[in-house]
């Protein structure tokens, strides 16, 4: 059984948790001013256990599981004309990483990513913004592999993830490391009290994250389901003292995988999430009171929503390159400029070198092919003292950042 439906249609709100009353000392000597020293009372919300527990979601929710779920099959067995699988994938797994990234205050443009991944580690550290999204990238190609192996999810592979995303922050100091101290979400930076939410105390959180591991290896939920309900429970363990964000919607892609729902891409859900911010972050709350159909819903529309975009994005992309391909005269199929066309969505930054790692050719054939595209106007060469001989596909890039810009408009006022 996929999913079970209340026999009414309608399901009974169920609490995940309870809240407990705290009280948080106060702290005299602080320094800082009164804010700071004051204590008072306030409230945790200690989740439920969800791996050994049943859920059931209104009929107009079931049907809408059926309906992403047809949409994640429909985007993955989409076969681009030109891009390979890997190259494509590539593209869509920034973009959700970049999304990702913007829930959290870190905005970067497409071009500014592609441009650090160009450059090597030791040149990274310069662009600290950028440093934090590769690893993002990173740990989401983390979570992917990790859904591929097919093994149970551990504690240890969400602390890896973590590991991996806050590896070039400032924060990497806590980089895979479960709290041990309390930690909330809201705008007063020294206590707990009024927080918008107070997750629960370190001592709840080892247990709460080995019952998250035990539910994602269930092989009776819908993975979108699963996927869903696995993410608003880590948000609401908040288990890390940064990135949790971060890292619950890379667990997604790992829920989606493992579940055998998304073999060659993934959606980039966090861009439809991130659109649509307010509805998303009180989704957490509205699941914790025990609305799991409503979380659900707008989870498994996020998911739909984001299938569509990605395959407008794909169609875009091939539609581009079978443009650029005019305007060098319909080069024959093994040609290697075609091969380089082909590749620019997953290296949009290209130099001789990586160039003859992707077609297998000399440097100089190489060389020759990417001139041909400079003078059809298809890349654009770089400041040769700062970058060395490389090329830059501006127009890729800038299309995806229309892409993405065009699903953040479409939800106004979100």
């Amino acid at each position: 059984m996929l999913v079970a439906v209340s026999s009414t249609g309608h399901t009974l709100l169920e609490p995940l948790g309870h809240h407990e009353r705290r009280l948080w000392e106060p702290n005299p000597g602080a320094m800082g001013g009164r804010q700071v020293r004051r204590g008072g009372w306030y409230e945790v919300f200690i989740p439920a256990e969800i791996a050994d527990r049943g859920f059931a979601l209104d009929e107009d929710v079931v049907a809408a599981v059926v309906s992403a779920t047809t949409a994640l099959a429909r985007l993955n067995s989409t076969e681009p004309r030109l891009t390979p699988l890997n190259a494509l994938a590539s593209a869509l797994l920034r973009s959700e990483s970049i999304a990702s990234s913007r829930l959290e205050g870190l905005s970067i443009s497409q071009k500014r990513l592609a441009r650090a991944a160009f450059e090597d580690a030791d040149s990274r550290g310069k662009d600290r913004t950028a440093a934090e999204i590769l690893g993002n990238v990173k740990a989401m190609k983390q979570a992917v592999a990790l859904g591929v192996s097919g093994k149970e999810v551990s504690i240890d592979d969400i602390c890896d993830i973590h590991r991996t995303l806050l590896r070039f922050s400032v924060d990497r100091k806590i980089a895979g490391v479960i709290r041990t101290k309390q930690n909330w979400i809201g705008t007063n930076p020294f206590s707990p009290i009024g927080a918008a939410y107070v997750p629960p105390p370190p001592e709840y959180v080892r247990r709460l994250l080995e019952d998250l591991c035990r539910f994602i290896a269930r092989d009776d939920v819908a993975p979108i389901v699963q996927a869903a309900i696995a993410h608003a429970q880590f948000e609401n363990i908040h288990p890390f003292a940064d990135g949790n964000g971060r890292v619950g919607r890379a667990l997604i892609h790992t829920v989606l995988r493992r579940g055998g729902e998304a073999i060659n891409y993934i959606p980039p859900i966090s861009l439809v999430l991130g659109a649509t911010q307010k509805s998303y972050v009180a989704g957490f709350g509205e699941f914790s009171g025990g609305d799991v159909s409503g979380w659900c819903d707008l989870f498994v529309a996020a998911t739909e929503r984001a299938c569509h975009e990605a395959e407008r994005m794909t169609t875009a992309i091939d539609d581009r390159q079978a443009e650029w391909l005019e305007r060098l005269g319909n080069p024959r199929r093994d040609a290697v400029v075609r091969r380089l066309i082909a590749d620019l969505p997953g290296q949009p930054v290209i130099d001789v070198s990586a160039g003859t790692k992707v077609t297998g050719k000399s440097h100089v054939t190489v060389n020759k092919a990417l001139l041909q595209m400079e003078e059809a106007g298809i890349v654009r060469r770089l400041n040769e003292k700062k970058w060395g001989r490389a090329w830059e596909c501006d127009e890729l890039l800038d299309l995806v950042e229309e892409f993405e810009e065009s699903v953040r408009r479409s939800f106004p006022g979100s």
